[in-house]
């Protein structure tokens, strides 16, 4: 049942603060949703999970609009294309995968034509791959800085995407890396690095990312896939 996968996430995130001496409640759980029928994820937000998380700006409309659910708050965690802005500033409270100026202007423009705040990650590609979107760690700090001076955009933080990897610990220099980039970019910005949240950590590496510092995971398989 979902409700008993929830409570075995929240448990083994909460058994991950109390090693490394933080707070479970500082951690944003942030339910990933996708290819999950709406009638399950309506049974998680029941269970108490207030934050889904989308890929796709399509895949989201149709739950928004099938589901309702009043109060929980919609993340964008996949890619985003420049030309999809305008959907995301509607359906997204929070968008985790900006990783260009062009989208930072594009973000700004659709979201003062709503007259809304948008929260924005900067997605930042700490491993290197080919595969994966993202700014460099080089860019980092200049497109951060970019996002702040908007006035309608919120620089929440920083995101990334670990290489998959059978050993949880193979994703630890990758998620430490990230937290060194965030500390660069506060001292840029003249910023409490605390003031910066890391959006870092999948099902299969999520315990990792919270010692290291992680105050956002992104968990779907752990929650809505039935277990074998």
């Amino acid at each position: 049942m979902i409700a008993d996968r929830l409570r075995r996430v929240q448990l083994r995130l909460a058994e991950a603060c109390q090693r490394c001496g933080r707070d479970p409640t500082s951690v944003l759980l942030i339910g990933v949703t996708k290819g999950v029928e709406s009638d399950r994820i309506a049974e998680a937000v029941r269970c108490g999970l207030a934050d889904l998380g989308e890929n796709r700006v399509q895949e989201a409309r149709g739950k928004r609009e099938a589901l309702g659910l009043p109060g929980v708050r919609w993340h964008l965690i996949g890619h985003l294309q420049r030309n999809k802005s305008k959907p995301a500033v509607e359906l997204f409270d929070t968008v985790h995968s900006v990783d260009s100026l062009e989208l930072v202007e594009a973000l700004e423009r659709d979201a003062a034509a709503r007259r809304k705040r948008l929260g924005v990650f900067v997605q930042v590609n700490i491993s290197g791959e080919a595969t994966k979107f993202g700014c460099s760690s080089a860019e980092a700090v200049p497109l951060a800085r970019a996002v702040s001076q908007r006035s309608h955009l919120e620089l929440a933080g920083l995101m990334t995407m670990a290489p998959l990897a059978e050993d949880p610990e193979a994703a630890r220099p990758c998620f430490r890396g990230l937290r060194q980039v965030r500390n660069d970019v506060a001292a840029a910005l003249s910023r409490e690095a605390s003031s910066l949240k890391l959006s870092m950590g999948m099902s299969h590496d999520f315990e990792v990312a919270v010692e290291e510092g992680a105050d956002v995971v992104r968990i779907g398989t752990a929650i809505f896939k039935d277990q074998d």
